[in-house]
């Protein structure tokens, strides 16, 4: 276990960069240094990740941050001790529950068919708990200007690229003044 392990508490929001191919062109488009997030939560005692990978699953803690060699942050939601409550936190669990194993999204598309890390996380805040963390935006507000951004996008979407398609990048939540920073490495 790590030391810092303390410090968590369930339902805060862990970040980390470069897990994927695709990462590079999202901290790129966002301007982040993360291109990754999930919510973490207690089970059987250990710290599990909740993340939308494929497929959507929980992932334990240590194997989670030995991902990017331990380079990784947690926010939490500011005035979390008062904000969340224990049946809150069930509540969080039960709403993550309905992703498990649903595929990953990798057309960003705002749906519950598939869904993506960032999408994960702001869905469970909103429904639960009513708030929004992070800045939902349309496709075209992100820095597309990047060959490598335009050769992922083409790459993917061909000349039909969503424009329009709201989103949420791990960035948009990593920089939302609803959160605080807990630990930063």
């Amino acid at each position: 276990m790590h030391a810092q392990d303390s410090r968590l508490q369930e339902g805060d929001i862990i970040f980390q960069s470069n897990i994927s191919p695709q990462c590079k062109a999202i901290e790129l488009a966002t301007h982040s240094r993360y291109s990754h997030c999930g919510i973490l939560f207690k089970k059987n005692g250990g710290w599990y990740v909740y993340e939308a990978v494929q497929p959507v699953r929980q992932t334990p803690y240590d194997e989670w941050i030995a991902r990017n060699r331990e380079h990784y942050a947690v926010k939490r939601l500011k005035g979390a001790d008062s904000l969340i409550t224990a049946s809150e936190i069930l509540q969080m669990k039960l709403a993550a529950g309905k992703y498990m194993g649903k595929n990953y999204d990798s057309y960003f598309e705002w749906s519950d068919e598939r869904i993506y890390c960032s999408e994960l996380v702001w869905k469970i805040y909103r429904e639960v708990l009513g708030v929004e963390v992070g800045k939902l935006q349309p496709m075209r507000e992100y820095d597309l200007s990047h060959p490598l951004v335009k050769a992922t996008m083409r790459e993917r979407y061909g000349n039909s690229i969503p424009l329009d398609e709201k989103m949420v990048s791990p960035g948009n939540i990593y920089n939302s003044p609803l959160l605080e920073t807990v630990i930063e490495r």
